[in-house]
């Protein structure tokens, strides 16, 4: 009876053994493994070396970017407003309350208090900066209201029939980071206005093409990356990505809400769109490049139970695991590099 069960336990420990190296070799819980070089590939396919482009191309909508409300801050009644369309560039009047005017200036910082002699600050400084490309000298452009820079204010003050203080009330400029396109009037001559109140929506001057990509293809929305559009005529012209930006569309009819990145591109030269108002454009988006490397379908990658990738090397009827390093996707390959591997070698494929 004792030799009957050893012998019994014996077979169980062979049995196990067996199971153990039959899992190991399948692989079980970790995907394919470097047992896959005992087993001839259903199908091959042979290493390359080309260049590899990352590109995409997607559907975009021609306009002038993304709309800003301007709100008024003098109070008053509004006397004359742009039309939509129009183009209001430096120094000019934006609209006009209680007959004079509200002045576009450039700049990043938003008005927010009144300047006047002994005011220091960055604020300070891009008005004197505004000042100065519009003609009005004679003081140093820096973060201090000097003297010199009243005696400026009075004389742009008396050119745009204003009160000759030397004070810039709150309200009497409204900056913009450029020329900007009246997209829409929000009051109408005669509506009163004050601080908060809506009175324009405008855009940037030039033309963009906006697209939306999905959070998933955030590679192609580098700003400054080089695009190609092509036009509703046929022709191709050069561009870059001026602005990206991620939003949240709202749920929509049966639509759910959905997180988007918000792309804006523009032509290097803007008279390449000058006969198009309304257009839907193709937008080549390139993410990355690779020239001269070595490349396999993406197919053909396994997943290393030790980690990381390999491919099947196929030598007559010879097969062998070669561990390699991945770059970049593109169009179904990916760039490989790997011990022995050379253009030409043959790799497995699945069925």
């Amino acid at each position: 009876m004792r030799r009957r069960l050893l012998t019994t336990a014996g077979t169980i420990a062979v049995l196990l053994a067996v199971g153990v190296a039959v899992i190991a070799a399948k692989g079980i819980g970790s995907g394919p493994s470097t047992a896959a070089a005992d087993k001839t590939p259903p199908a091959t396919a042979t290493v390359t070396r080309q260049t590899l482009v990352d590109s995409q191309t997607e559907s975009g909508e021609l306009g002038y970017g993304d709309s800003v409300q301007v709100n008024g801050k003098l109070p008053g009644t509004i006397t004359a407003l742009p039309a939509q369309g129009a183009m209001v560039r430096r120094g000019q009047p934006i609209y006009r309350v209680d007959n004079l005017p509200v002045v576009l200036l450039y700049g990043a910082l938003p008005a927010y208090r009144a300047l006047a002699a002994g005011a220091k600050g960055p604020d300070v400084k891009q008005f004197e900066q505004n000042l100065y490309a519009l003609g009005y000298r004679g003081f140093t452009v820096d973060e201090t209201f000097s003297a010199s820079t009243t005696t400026a204010v009075k004389k742009w003050q008396k050119a745009l029939g204003l009160s000759q203080t030397g004070v810039v009330d709150l309200g009497r400029i409204y900056y913009a980071p450029g020329p900007v396109r009246v997209d829409a009037q929000q009051a109408v001559v005669g509506d009163s206005t004050g601080p908060g109140q809506a009175v324009l929506n405008t855009t940037g001057s030039q033309k963009l093409v906006g697209v939306e990509l999905a959070v998933a293809e955030q590679r192609l929305a580098k700003v400054g990356s080089a695009i190609t559009l092509k036009l509703p005529d046929g022709k191709t012209v050069p561009g870059k990505i001026v602005r990206a930006r991620t939003l949240i569309k709202p749920a929509e009819g049966n639509n759910s809400a959905k997180t988007v990145i918000k792309v804006s591109v523009a032509p290097d030269d803007q008279q390449a769109l000058a006969a198009f108002d309304q257009a839907t454009i193709d937008v080549g988006f390139t993410a990355g490049k690779r020239e001269n490397v070595l490349t396999v379908p993406v197919a053909a990658l396994l997943a290393l139970a030790e980690g990381g990738y390999g491919v099947q090397v196929v030598e007559g009827s010879a097969t062998r695991i070669v561990a390699v390093k991945t770059g970049l996707f593109a169009d179904g390959r990916v760039e490989v590099t790997g011990d022995g591997l050379t253009e030409g070698t043959t790799v497995g494929m699945p069925s």
